[in-house]
């Protein structure tokens, strides 16, 4: 199949690519053929995202939102910033890039629903559950499209029955807006060197839960962000609890993933973090109704890669434009998605030369989104230094130096923090209550997660042996703590001996966070079939 433009991903950058590409093609008169690949089994269906929603680039994108029935209904009203001990909590000034007068408490993957049908409408062509497995590359080198994934092979590697060969789409331009620490960005960042002048990137994992609350505990519109309790002070974290519409409450926890105690499981955190005398209440009563996870990028303008490659682009959260001080990204995501897509347009429609949108790069330089960025760069490697020493100098950047140190921060490799396990405080998590607290398979049965059973794992090994030889040996497999979907397992023969790694690969919610935090890098997360994975309803 042969387009002008192929994007892989229908998540905010990915569809307000696809959105500008169209928009620019009907002012100019011109056809422009736009193809938007989606791994989820529909649009949305792996969208996670807190989200206290900035609708700056939206106005841009399509300044009658509000007309067109976009799905922003709840104002953000009201702003508290917490510090907790385990007993306590204490209000602090709210920073000013915390502040949300303006914003909108919303449900990120009903935005790209929206967002979906409003590409369609221009003449989008959107195909949900077909994941984009590996990148062409024509003669010259230069990326050429993708392809998306045989459907039908078991785990055996034979073609079953079902067997249906992948498809080449072919493009003048590929735009990747795969998210955070996309499969194929990977090697694009290995085959064009795209790093090289970048700091390494540093991520998060975020947990989060929807709840529906009691009435009486239900504010529309109050946002809630805690740090301390129960990070130590040497471990980045924080809360975010944001009241939706119809008496949902989200409530998500995040953990740096340069984190050095490999005994800690971020999924246990989120939990006892609700076990607050402060926060429990507001669940007491409530029903829980979906689970999901999600890695994020926390590494800011220093860790953002080269951009252009020839034939294509990175756009969105694949690059790494998530503003930590704000805890927000998707208005950046959308800003490049629309920038790569007009200087895409340009170089489409003879306004350039080359395969490469070198274009786009300077657009971002030029915009807002940069200005963004930058004041933000030094936020969240000040907090290194542990949590006080990182409240101090975001302090003083923010109020004294407006954000315009003459010094940049660097960042150094998530997987490389781990203390091995027997140097590490081990953590006594308590058991999960049924009613506040839960476990993490009961989890994953509310994030929908599902995968055909019968294909090959998608979480492969570089060396199995190195499992057990280094991971339990050393860090005691941190890879059973670190995931929040219970994929990674350490099971033994009946004496206890003999342990191996076992992999559940159903239960992957698609979170990245193996492929990150592994001390040895020596787990590959690809691609499944396409439609598997969660699938979340109001995420």
């Amino acid at each position: 199949m042969q387009f002008d433009v192929v994007i892989v991903g229908a998540g905010p950058a990915g569809l307000a690519a696809a959105i500008r590409l169209k928009q620019c093609a009907l002012s100019a008169g011109t056809e422009l053929s736009v193809c938007v690949l989606e791994k989820g089994s529909e649009v949305g269906a792996h969208i996670l995202s807190g989200a206290v929603f900035d609708p700056k680039a939206l106005d841009e994108l399509i300044p009658d939102w509000r007309e067109q029935g976009a799905p922003l209904v709840t104002p953000a009203a009201e702003d508290r910033f917490l510090f907790l001990t385990e007993r306590h909590a204490f209000r602090l000034p709210t920073p000013p890039q915390m502040r949300n007068h303006g914003n909108y408490v919303i449900s990120l993957g009903n935005l790209c629903r929206w967002l979906g049908a409003a590409a369609e409408a221009l003449g989008v062509e959107v195909y949900p559950g077909f994941a984009a497995a590996r990148v062409l590359y024509d003669a010259s080198g230069a990326v050429a499209g993708v392809a998306t994934g045989d459907m039908g092979i078991g785990r055996d590697g034979e073609r079953k029955s079902t067997y249906q060969p992948g498809m080449d789409l072919l493009a003048r331009q590929t735009l990747f807006a795969e998210g955070c620490r996309g499969s194929l960005t990977k090697t694009l960042f290995e085959r064009f060197d795209l790093r090289a002048d970048a700091s390494p990137q540093t991520y998060g994992i975020g947990i989060k839960e929807l709840w529906e609350v009691e009435p009486a505990q239900h504010h529309p519109g109050r946002i809630i962000h805690t740090v301390g309790w129960p990070m130590d002070r040497r471990t980045y974290g924080g809360s975010f609890l944001y009241h939706l519409e119809n008496h949902q409450v989200a409530v998500g926890f995040v953990i740096g993933l340069d984190y050095d105690n490999p005994h800690l499981s971020p999924f246990d955190e989120m939990q006892r973090f609700k076990t607050h005398p402060e926060i429990s209440p507001i669940f007491a009563g409530g029903r829980r109704i979906a689970y999901g996870a999600r890695a994020l990028n926390e590494g800011g303008l220093q860790a953002i890669p080269k951009l252009t490659f020839p034939g294509g682009a990175l756009i969105g959260c694949g690059a790494g434009f998530l503003s930590v001080p704000r805890i927000k990204g998707s208005h950046n995501a959308m800003k490049t998605g629309m920038l790569a897509a007009e200087a895409a347009f340009t170089l489409l429609t003879g306004g350039g030369e080359g395969r490469e949108i070198v274009d786009y790069p300077d657009r971002f330089r030029a915009s807002w989104v940069h200005d963004e960025l930058y004041r933000a760069r030094n936020i969240r490697p000040a907090f290194r230094g542990g949590l006080l020493a990182g409240l101090a100098y975001s302090a003083f950047d923010t109020y004294v130096l407006g954000g315009l140190a003459p010094w940049t921060f660097a960042h150094h490799p998530d997987h490389t923090t781990l203390r091995r396990a027997d140097s590490a405080r081990p953590i006594a998590y308590p058991k999960p209550d049924g009613k506040i607290t839960f476990d993490k398979l009961s989890s994953v049965f509310l994030s929908a997660t599902n995968h055909e059973e019968d294909q090959p794992v998608h979480l492969r090994l570089r060396r199995p042996e190195v499992a057990i030889e280094t991971n339990l040996a050393l860090y005691d497999a941190p890879e059973q703590r670190y995931c929040p979907a219970g994929v990674y397992e350490i099971v033994r023969d009946a004496a206890g001996a003999n342990p191996r790694l076992q992999i559940n690969a159903q239960n992957c919610v698609h979170c990245k966070t193996c492929d990150i935090k592994d001390p040895t890098q020596n787990i590959d997360w690809a691609v499944p079939e396409g439609g598997g994975g969660p699938n979340y309803p109001n995420m």
